[in-house]
């Protein structure tokens, strides 16, 4: 495979594109379709790829595809605060190809000034550069009040946090609940990667801890949220944890015009539905093309150390959700068992915004 000399000379044949401006962008206007081909030459964001490394070869390679990047910093793994330091550099070296989202820890649920503290690192993060926060799976599904209660996104704790995010317009990445699938035996799970991941991460297997919050819990405790702060700039990570019905998700762009949603580690849900209407599946995302961003919800660390097998792997995942959004080519979808999954094909004008304009107008604080 050798995909990348052919990206590199049709680069210099286009990008004219500022990205700095977050302008509107239709790159091959006069074309009703993109192809395969088209890949490399139009302007891309994946606006959920987790960066955590100071090695800035990555970053370079996917410019030479066209492709930028929105790295959310995450209550989880490497410390928060070398997360923030990594992004930091990366923004300041890389300027408008580079956005992150800052975080904040919640270890010190129910002491005195909790609220405050988080605000305080919010602040820090959007002086630094962020362009926005990222919330994580941790409150609903691991944090634990004084009297052995799960705490939820909507507990009052937090509503100073999101009246401050809401009164100053930054933009929120919400990770709140998991997959239906999660709360599934693993061989009732509908995809592949959902049985790997639970049977890897059986903490997070909700169907093996039946005394923490249902499902349907984390996702009334995320729409309270949303009701409560109807100008909140909110975005739902992982197709806002409604990835299994196309139609729920409908249900809530209905009930809540700011909310935006991210595809990332969540396209094979899609794929899924389309195996049984692929043209409902089509319609939805033509009918709420301003709502939806791509994201792959993959990452690079230190430990990346095989940088061709890396970047061979980042460029087939990117291609192959290329492939099954923008043209009507069949791919074999190996989280599907292997079945061939019949592409959207989806206009230009839908491509650009999924793929691009969207992500550059939420993410422009």
């Amino acid at each position: 495979m050798k995909p990348f000399t052919a990206c590199r000379i049709r680069r210099f044949l286009f990008f004219t594109v500022s990205l700095a401006l977050f302008s509107s962008c239709s790159v091959n206007s006069e074309k009703e379709f993109y192809t395969a081909e088209d890949f490399c030459s139009v302007p891309k964001i994946d606006a959920h790829f987790h960066y955590n490394t100071t090695d800035t070869r990555y970053l370079k390679f996917a410019d030479s595809l066209n492709m930028w990047f929105v790295s959310p910093n995450v209550d989880a793994g490497r410390s928060i605060d070398e997360q923030f330091d990594i992004a930091r550099m990366l923004k300041k070296e890389f300027g408008h190809k580079f956005f992150f989202l800052g975080t904040f820890p919640v270890d010190n649920y129910g002491e005195p000034g909790f609220a405050g503290e988080i605000i305080e690192r919010i602040e820090k993060a959007v002086k630094s550069g962020a362009s926005g926060v990222k919330i994580w799976k941790n409150i609903g599904m691991e944090l634990i009040d004084q009297y052995g209660d799960y705490v939820m996104i909507d507990d009052p704790a937090f509503h100073p946090v999101f009246e401050y995010l809401q009164e100053n317009g930054i933009p929120v990445l919400g990770h709140l609940g998991e997959p239906l699938n999660c709360w599934l035996p693993l061989e009732e799970m509908t995809l592949g990667n959902d049985r790997r991941y639970f049977q890897n991460n059986p903490q997070y297997h909700m169907y093996l801890h039946p005394e923490a919050p249902s499902y349907q819990d984390q996702i009334t405790a995320r729409d309270n949220i949303l009701n409560m702060y109807p100008g909140l700039k909110f975005s739902g990570a992982h197709l806002a944890s409604l990835e299994w019905s196309v139609d729920e998700l409908a249900e809530r762009f209905e009930s809540f015009p700011e909310l935006k949603v991210d595809l990332s580690a969540r396209i094979g849900h899609l794929q899924y539905q389309s195996l049984t209407d692929h043209q409902k599946v089509r319609d939805f995302l033509i009918k709420y093309q301003d709502r939806i961003m791509y994201g792959s919800d993959m990452s690079v660390t230190d430990r990346s150390t095989d940088y061709g097998r890396i970047t061979g792997n980042l460029y087939q995942r990117w291609m192959d959700d290329w492939i099954y959004l923008a043209t009507d080519s069949a791919i074999v979808v190996k989280d599907l068992e292997g079945q061939k999954v019949a592409g959207l094909k989806l206009p230009t004008s839908v491509i650009d915004r999924i793929y691009y304009q969207n992500s550059g107008e939420f993410f422009k604080h």
